[in-house]
């Protein structure tokens, strides 16, 4: 609201369902009377044809900031407070953002015009103008958006990709771990090859659904030899993958199958032993913020609780 009233041009987007209160709100109609551009991704405006002819589970899950066409962060953070208060007991939500420069910027902002088109074809061309700053002593990145309307099975190919190419070390931290066959054989296929796979979930999650399936997987994952850590100090909510210390996967996108099919997602992929070297150290701050996961504990659980996991599975 202040950018906007003192000149700036401003577009917000937000999903129809996942921030439906705050489309609702007296802050969204604040903002458009400050001149802020407002739009809603995804909207429930032709409800029951949505329901004959699509779905309405599918979502824009993408987080994007884009700055004067030179900035952009991107990583797994919503625009709401670290209690977000709609679940207070699950805080604090812990989450990581990048901030990057350089022309990766202009493929974050195409990548947020595609879906702000989508709902305003009118839109004038400011929003295409980028910066042509190059950054000679920067690093190799690559936006990577998807959605349920490209390549069916495309992010799922990804991740079982670049887990192939680890050598030494694979560490993920997801709050929602759901993987499909491809995911779940490349991870397991790392471990048994000798790369240490070391996997960082929240210990309490808000999804029961989605705890009780990432259950199901400890006892595959562990035989493997994945190390599994249940982070206590929070929901973890951070989408991160580190490889050998030189590649860096971070974005929205959770490992699992609402993000691989049914949501909008935007992930960077880059090659940088610096960057890769600060995610690492948060993850490892994850990891002493967790409790480890061994065999004997999944051996504990009651017959009920196992039947329980696999049946939610």
């Amino acid at each position: 609201i202040r950018a906007a009233r003192r000149g700036v041009k401003c577009r917000a987007m937000a999903d129809g369902l996942g921030s439906r209160a705050m489309i609702h709100s007296p802050i969204w109609k604040q903002m458009k009377e400050a001149g802020v551009s407002v739009t809603v991704a995804l909207p429930f405006n032709h409800l029951l044809r949505t329901i004959l002819f699509s779905r309405i589970d599918l979502r824009n899950h993408r987080k994007i900031t884009i700055i004067d066409g030179r900035i952009t962060y991107c990583g797994s953070q919503n625009c709401a407070d670290p209690e977000f208060r709609v679940k207070p007991k699950f805080a604090p939500w812990v989450d990581i953002m990048v901030r990057f420069e350089g022309p990766v910027v202009a493929q974050n902002q195409l990548l947020f015009a595609s879906d702000w088109m989508l709902h305003n074809p009118e839109t004038s061309s400011d929003l295409f103008k980028f910066s042509t700053e190059q950054h000679p002593a920067g690093f190799t990145a690559q936006v990577y958006g998807d959605g349920p309307t490209e390549r069916i099975g495309s992010t799922p190919q990804l991740f079982s990709t670049l887990m192939s190419q680890a050598k030494r070390e694979l560490t993920i931290s997801t709050p929602y771990f759901v993987p499909d066959p491809t995911v779940l054989d490349a991870i397991c296929a790392a471990a048994h090859r000798g790369v240490n796979v070391t996997m960082i979930f929240p210990q309490k999650n808000d999804s029961w659904i989605v705890a009780a399936v990432s259950h199901s997987f400890y006892r595959r994952l562990l035989d493997a030899g994945v190390n599994i850590y249940e982070f206590k100090d929070g929901l973890l909510h951070a989408k991160t993958l580190t490889i050998d210390g030189a590649v860096t996967l971070i974005g929205s996108t959770n490992m699992d199958l609402r993000s691989f099919d049914l949501n909008y997602e935007n992930d960077i992929l880059v090659r940088d032993d610096e960057l890769t070297l600060a995610v690492r150290k948060r993850q490892d701050d994850y990891i002493s913020r967790s409790d480890p996961v061994a065999i004997e504990d999944v051996e504990a659980w009651s017959p009920s609780l196992r039947i329980w996991n696999n049946i939610i599975a």
